[in-house]
């Protein structure tokens, strides 16, 4: 977040801030900048927040558009549990609360910058730094998505259940807008584990930006509805497809090894690999009882129901 911030300072924020408040400037090299310093505190946090929410916008608009248009099958909008206008009040939903959870993640991010965290630049050197470098891959994916399988998890505890994380479960049929669709409070508890990282495990700067572009480009594709992939180790949209709809299952992110140890993996069947059974009516209709009656047996159970 410091390289993003300080080629922002350089070409947006120093001329902004400056016509903002222009009792504030100074004038260097014939052009008026803001005298409001750079490190300055407040103004790392507004800056940081003006970045965030910016490209937050940007990157779920145009990635859920492009997998919208180009990849989801808009035939589950004919889906019984497909809501009525559900991609405008997915929109809507998505866009009022990343304000929200940019908020909430800011001290991550302001810490990033005033060297808080352990991240760490410069050009690997030695074959040490390389295999280091390369070896933090797994490892982040790794230890977020065990962080995001237990908070999701613990959000489908009907006791907590319905503050936290039914707005999501909303849309039972998700499309792509639905990626980012969340309370505001869910998302931000899903994407700690990715800010936490940093603080406790060195990684490169690049590499952990690189990586949280990723991590949206991810959750996006989760619910773009196309079951390509039949893999029993990555947790695909086929198998977040099957957490909408039966819903004690399959809370990993990345990889299905968490829901594993946990007892929570349900494999997809035919039901969404097929194309003609996903289109079946029969197959519809059973998938909305299935799915109502198993969010109101969870709700009204003392505990998660576990096969």
């Amino acid at each position: 977040m410091d390289t993003v911030l300080y080629y922002s300072d350089q070409f947006v924020f120093d001329t902004l801030y400056a016509k903002l408040w222009p009792s504030c400037t100074k004038s260097v090299a014939g052009h008026v900048i803001s005298a409001w310093p750079r490190d300055d505190f407040w103004r790392v946090n507004l800056s940081i927040y003006i970045i965030t929410v910016t490209f937050g916008y940007l990157l779920y608009l145009i990635t859920a558009s492009l997998s919208y248009y180009f990849v989801f099958d808009h035939d589950y909008m004919k889906h019984p549990k497909f809501l009525k206008n559900q991609i405008r009040m997915e929109i809507e939903c998505a866009l009022s609360a990343m304000p929200w959870m940019t908020l909430f993640t800011l001290p991550f991010f302001s810490g990033e910058v005033f060297g808080k965290s352990l991240l760490y630049g410069g050009m690997p050197k030695t074959t040490y730094d390389w295999l280091y470098l390369f070896a933090s891959i797994p490892s982040f994916l790794f230890f977020t998505d065990g962080g995001i399988y237990w908070f999701h998890r613990w959000m489908h505890h009907p006791k907590v259940y319905k503050y936290l994380h039914k707005l999501h479960h909303k849309w039972v049929i998700p499309t792509p807008f639905a990626s980012h669709a969340f309370n505001p409070c869910d998302g931000f508890l899903q994407s700690l584990p990715y800010h936490l990282y940093v603080f406790m495990i060195p990684m490169h700067k690049y590499l952990y930006l690189g990586l949280f572009g990723f991590v949206n480009f991810w959750t996006v594709m989760i619910h773009d509805g196309e079951f390509i992939s039949h893999s029993e180790i990555i947790n695909t949209s086929a198998h977040h497809f099957v957490h909408h709809v039966y819903f004690n299952y399959n809370y990993g992110q990345y990889f299905t090894f968490w829901d594993r140890l946990g007892n929570s993996h349900r494999q997809p069947t035919d039901e969404q690999y097929e194309k003609a059974l996903r289109d079946d009516h029969k197959v519809m209709a059973r998938q909305a009882f299935d799915s109502s009656s198993i969010e109101g047996q969870t709700l009204n159970a003392n505990k998660l129901k576990s096969q």
